[in-house]
């Protein structure tokens, strides 16, 4: 019941939880801050991986509200999150770090189920569709 319009405010929820935490990579001095940390020290460039990685929660964050490639930016979610959970959370994802574990169930969940009816991708899908069909 209501599926396709639950996947849909789900997946706008997370969305516009994603390009809160994104919204970040506007704000020097936590930028500056997340460099500090020893996981991002030790590597080549903490600048690009702190910038990217917020980046890319800003980026998969609109796709996802506007449902535009939903499955890509569930993608860009999973490897984000995980990295996350993983390397900067030390894999504490029974309790400590559930957080950006639960992004990455999330993910998984739009990746299987698609955007849903109400998406950018299912309006250019369907009109793509309906030229192909008549054209």
């Amino acid at each position: 019941m209501w599926q396709a319009q639950g996947i849909a405010i789900i997946r706008i929820i997370v969305g516009l939880f994603l390009i809160y935490h994104g919204w970040e990579v506007f704000n020097k001095d936590k930028m500056l801050e997340y460099q500090t940390w020893d996981v991002f020290k030790t590597t080549f460039s903490p600048s690009l991986f702190v910038y990217t990685g917020k980046s890319c929660e800003l980026v998969a964050g609109f796709l996802l509200v506007f449902g535009l490639l939903t499955r890509l930016a569930s993608l860009i979610m999973i490897i984000i999150f995980l990295y996350i959970s993983f390397f900067i959370g030390r894999a504490k994802i029974w309790y400590e770090d559930q957080h950006p574990f639960l992004f990455v169930i999330l993910a998984l969940v739009f990746f299987v189920t698609g955007p849903g009816k109400w998406s950018m991708d299912y309006f250019l899908f369907q009109t793509l569709q309906k030229t192909k069909d008549h054209g």
